[in-house]
């Protein structure tokens, strides 16, 4: 399969899941984290999506699925217990050219949905292009032992530190890309960040300004 890794903005964006079972749960909670604007077709589905509907967080057309449901949707998650109807969905999203996913047929899908280790703004996704969603899980926990919540501020301080260097040296991008390199594998200034000690760590960059290129 030729796929493409990428990441894509859903904020606000409208996407539709169609079915309401723990498959489609599973969708759904992925998309609120994405801040997709999410509709749910299904004439039944799970408390915890009829809880997200109470509250609002979600939309839910108590009904069996309408072709006209697809209008104006950018993502498509065919998730019912009926197979032809998945694949008619998928057929007809093809056709209009919206991204369709599947579950539970990686041949029909236009897009895969990875396993992600999510560390605040720092995500990584692992793909098996559909073939062992099992092996994506375990390698999931594995890097999960291995990058620790600590991650999600120390990506917020680097991101941080982009602007403030372009103050510094507004005409010398490659001096800034040395530097962000350099910072970026620091051992001790990722520990401070970790511990949040900042104001620590932001006077170690100003020593590392005025350390020579390597």
């Amino acid at each position: 399969m030729g796929l493409y890794p990428l990441v894509m903005e859903l904020t606000d964006r409208p996407c539709l899941v169609i079915g309401g079972g723990n498959v489609s749960e599973r969708k759904v909670l992925n998309l609120l984290e994405a801040g997709a604007k999410i509709t749910i077709v299904s004439p039944q589905v799970t408390r915890t999506l009829a809880d997200l509907a109470l509250a609002s967080q979600v939309a839910w057309w108590r009904r069996e699925y309408r072709e006209s449901d697809l209008e104006g949707m950018v993502l498509v998650f065919a998730a019912t217990n009926n197979p032809d109807l998945n694949a008619r969905i998928a057929a007809t999203c093809h056709q209009a050219g919206i991204l369709v996913n599947v579950a539970d047929n990686p041949e029909l899908c236009s897009f895969n949905v990875p396993a992600v280790v999510r560390r605040g703004d720092l995500q990584i996704a692992i793909s098996t292009a559909g073939k062992s969603p099992a092996l994506a899980r375990q390698l999931r926990k594995q890097i999960e032992a291995e990058i620790g919540p600590e991650y999600g501020p120390w990506v917020d301080f680097l991101g941080e530190l982009r602007p403030f260097l372009k103050t510094v040296w507004p005409h010398d991008p490659h001096r800034r890309e040395e530097l962000l390199r350099r910072l970026a594998g620091d051992e001790i200034l990722f520990r401070l960040v970790a511990r949040g000690k900042e104001e620590l760590a932001k006077e170690r960059v100003k020593q590392c300004l005025s350390l020579p290129p390597v």
